[in-house]
């Protein structure tokens, strides 16, 4: 798919995203759905179905495109942070048509960018009730006749809150979903099927962490590669290059997630104003965005620190430390991508991520752009996963950026 291929699909859906979205006042979270729900005990091993049902996606790109798929809602075991076994739910599609690629289908381990910290955020939930933004970026997958795996991350439509940037759980949860796609009856999927992460910002993270863990935790999945854009590898940066911004309740929703992760209360840190802001942000969307945009952290929080000082005492300094990425060796090749002009994640950020994947001997291409924005460098990641997907599944040598980095 071409750069203006997809633009022209991304403003196809644009104004509709933008009505259905777009919300207004912050209303009342509604009951986890019985589908979300855990049973007691949850099976034996991680990616091991709790239960599955079939997925209507309320409007999907892919048909209006000659795609057809089988869409399953799934929960799934998985794990924690620190191991504990935890239900989380998530969307397995897979094309209709037989595969005609060689050897057999791929899976596609799709971690999804940031969706929100409320449990309707859920893409899973999202594909049948409004526009899951992503999908857009799906149709194309599946038009090559890869199978996806969507997870909503640990707490994202289930019980408890999402840990949202916490590197192991997002991890964990891209595996798992992988597993139990493969294990889904009727699916055609199994272990022999080759396997490659994608994700962009969020999802970037997800996937680089998939890509990392994949060796020690899922080693039986036949990883090829991984394609991870905008990756905020170093959560350290992120409060200096938003805050005050567009995007300041990102890091709000870093902070929320990795406390609760961390079983500390974030609460204690806040001044009046923060704790009625942390409150009113528990059950928000990334659309709701726009109700905090601009703010100061500092307004928020009971000594007046931004939480870019905030987060250099404890216990947030070795909190956010845990969370870097490029401390281990992904198996198979990765595809980086980044914009320099990227107002979210600075493009020096993932740069650092792949000297420090380099200098333990990964393969791995860094793909500079120049696209504006942090939303724009998605169009890039995007179209670039095509090419190097297709030969990683050929079997071919992947090219390395180490050699000038």
């Amino acid at each position: 798919m071409t750069l203006r291929a997809l633009i022209a699909r991304l403003s196809a859906v644009a104004a509709l995203t933008l009505v259905t979205l777009v919300p207004g006042p912050a209303q009342a979270e509604e009951p986890i759905p019985p589908f979300y729900q855990a049973p007691a005990t949850l099976p034996a091993s991680n990616g091991d179905l709790i239960r599955s049902e079939n997925l209507d996606i309320l409007i999907n790109p892919s048909k209006l495109f000659g795609v057809r798929s089988t869409a399953t809602r799934v929960l799934y075991r998985s794990t924690d942070r620190t191991g504990a076994p935890m239900a989380v739910s998530g969307s397995v599609i897979v094309p209709e048509k037989a595969w005609a690629g060689p050897g057999r289908r791929p899976v596609i381990g799709y971690a999804v960018g940031t969706q929100g910290i409320g449990d309707s955020c859920a893409p899973s939930r999202l594909f049948s009730e409004l526009l899951e933004y992503e999908s857009i970026f799906m149709s194309g997958l599946l038009a090559r006749g890869y199978a996806i795996a969507m997870t909503d991350y640990e707490g994202l439509g289930t019980a408890g809150p999402h840990t949202y940037m916490d590197r192991k759980s997002q991890g964990h949860a891209v595996l798992d979903i992988v597993r139990a796609a493969q294990r889904l009856p009727g699916s055609g999927l199994s272990t022999a099927n080759p396997v490659a992460f994608y994700g962009y910002s969020q999802g970037g993270a997800g996937a680089a962490s998939a890509a990392e863990l994949a060796g020690s935790y899922a080693p039986e999945l036949k990883v090829r590669g991984t394609v991870a854009g905008a990756v905020p590898a170093d959560l350290r940066a992120l409060p200096g290059a938003i805050d005050g911004s567009l995007y300041s309740e990102f890091t709000w929703y870093a902070i929320a997630g990795l406390s609760a992760s961390y079983d500390l209360d974030i609460t204690t840190y806040l001044n009046a104003d923060g704790k009625e802001m942390f409150e009113q942000m528990q059950d928000n969307c990334v659309f709701d965005l726009f109700g905090s945009a601009f703010t100061q952290s500092s307004d928020y929080t009971a000594d007046g620190a931004s939480l870019g000082q905030l987060i250099e005492r404890e216990p947030f300094r070795t909190m956010i430390d845990d969370q870097r990425i490029g401390r281990i060796r992904p198996s198979a090749p990765v595809l980086v991508t980044h914009s320099l002009l990227d107002d979210v994640v600075p493009h020096r950020v993932g740069k650092q991520m792949v000297r420090d994947w380099c200098d333990r001997g990964a393969t791995v291409r860094l793909s500079t752009n120049a696209t504006p924005l942090h939303v724009g460098g998605m169009l890039n990641n995007a179209t670039e996963v095509y090419g190097f997907l297709e030969a990683r599944f050929a079997g071919l040598p992947a090219a390395s950026s180490c050699w000038r980095l």
